[in-house]
């Protein structure tokens, strides 16, 4: 039996309400009739994890906003069904593992291990359509990334699909830390991007200063850079929940709507409860991400600082693949780093894309890969991933940022 039954009265009537405002990045259902079917049905699946295993993140996390330990999250840009296969995933846990457990080693503070696993099935996108005119691909919890109409045309059917992935791959997270013992966990999280399949399997969570609202999708979620806007639908239903929420910044964001983020999504001002994704680009966090940090510092919100150097560090090869270079990435890592030690405050976390599989999706690393290895193994779904090789030896390198950032 579902631990998520039907809501009612105050929290429902604000979920609704969130629905009556602007969404970005959903997709058109042609048939509403089979979409409301499909959130009927979600609805009265089990959930994917448990209010405890949450609570416990949210603890640990708060660890995290005082100093005390470090957020590591990572894994696929994009989760896809033929794409979840045992050896995949247990390839992409123990790499996040191995790179957890360098930074223990090295740095010496506790690591909150969190991975982009059991959800993280649908992408917003630049462009509604692609090259060739067709509906663009938006990850397979909406359409398929053959290029045929009909495999691009949105199939609310592939909700039901991703939440039973998830819940199998679930299962092998926990399978994979047997136990739950304290510091041994791994948490799942994805982007909180199609507001229909984040809608479902919604329970009170009467814990915390106020009612909210808890998801059994997913212990941490985020909402991204494409749909931060401070009226939009995304941010509203963020309110609501009482799951740790990230929210991704850009070298657009402004002070001020940091400072509006941390106000609207923890006015309560829990430690933890909001992380600030800073995804800037290498040759700009320097400069646009300090006036941020010292906004909202001087507001008194314990936020974590966390710094996602994949993003804002894409670019197409001169062959014509998206990548990214290792290079760039480290560099954004230190401006981050930088930043914070200047201003007396804690660089808190990484956010990376990458898989334990041997791509050659993102250039640099030992061995390095080159722009003719590019079509070698280019096998991601949307955006290039490190290896395991580059993701360890990001470790690495991270790991000598927080030693001396404690110094």
């Amino acid at each position: 039996m579902t631990h998520f039954p039907p809501l009612d009265g105050l929290l429902a009537g604000r979920l609704e309400a969130v629905f009556r405002k602007p969404a970005a990045q959903q997709p058109v259902w042609p048939d509403p009739d089979r979409a409301r079917e499909a959130v009927a049905a979600l609805s009265r699946a089990e959930p994917i994890v448990a209010p405890e295993e949450t609570a416990r993140l949210a603890r640990r996390l708060a660890a995290v906003a005082r100093g005390e330990a470090f957020l590591l999250q990572g894994g696929d840009c994009a989760e896809t069904f033929a794409g979840g296969t045992e050896a995949h995933q247990r390839g992409n846990l123990r790499t996040l593992t191995g790179m957890a457990a360098v930074l223990v080693q090295r740095a010496g503070l506790p690591v909150v291990r969190v991975a982009r696993m059991a959800g993280q099935y649908a992408k917003p996108r630049s462009q509604a359509v692609d090259a060739l005119g067709l509906p663009v691909y938006r990850g397979d919890m909406v359409n398929s990334a053959e290029s045929t109409p009909a495999a691009r045309t949105p199939d609310p059917g592939r909700m039901l699909r991703a939440h039973a992935c998830a819940a199998r791959t679930m299962g092998l997270v926990r399978a994979f830390c047997p136990g739950g013992a304290a510091g041994s966990e791994i948490y799942v999280s994805h982007e909180a991007l199609l507001l229909d399949y984040e809608r479902t399997q919604l329970r009170v969570d009467t814990s915390g200063p106020e009612p909210r609202l808890s998801s059994g999708l997913g212990h941490f979620l985020w909402i991204g850079e494409r749909t931060r806007r401070l009226d939009g639908a995304h941010l509203a239903f963020a309110e609501l929940l009482s799951n740790p929420i990230g929210v991704k910044i850009g070298p657009s964001t402004t002070p001020e709507q940091a400072v509006e983020y941390v106000r609207r999504l923890d006015p309560h001002g829990e430690p933890g409860r909001v992380t600030l994704v800073s995804r800037m680009g290498h040759t700009r966090v320097r400069d646009v991400l300090p006036p941020i940090v010292e906004k909202v510092t001087a507001s008194g919100s314990q936020v974590i600082w966390q710094c996602d150097p994949m993003h804002g560090n894409t670019y197409v090869s001169a062959n014509g693949y998206k990548t990214r270079h290792l290079r760039q990435i480290v560099d954004e890592v230190a401006g981050f780093f930088e930043v914070h030690r200047r201003l007396g405050t804690h660089p808190g976390g990484l956010h990376v894309e990458m898989t334990g599989d041997d791509v050659t999706e993102c250039l640099g690393g030992a061995p390095a890969v080159a722009e003719e290895c590019l079509p070698a193994r280019y096998e991601t779904a949307c955006d290039p991933r490190l290896n395991a090789r580059q993701a360890m030896g990001l470790a690495c390198s991270v790991a000598e940022m927080v030693a001396a950032s404690r110094t």
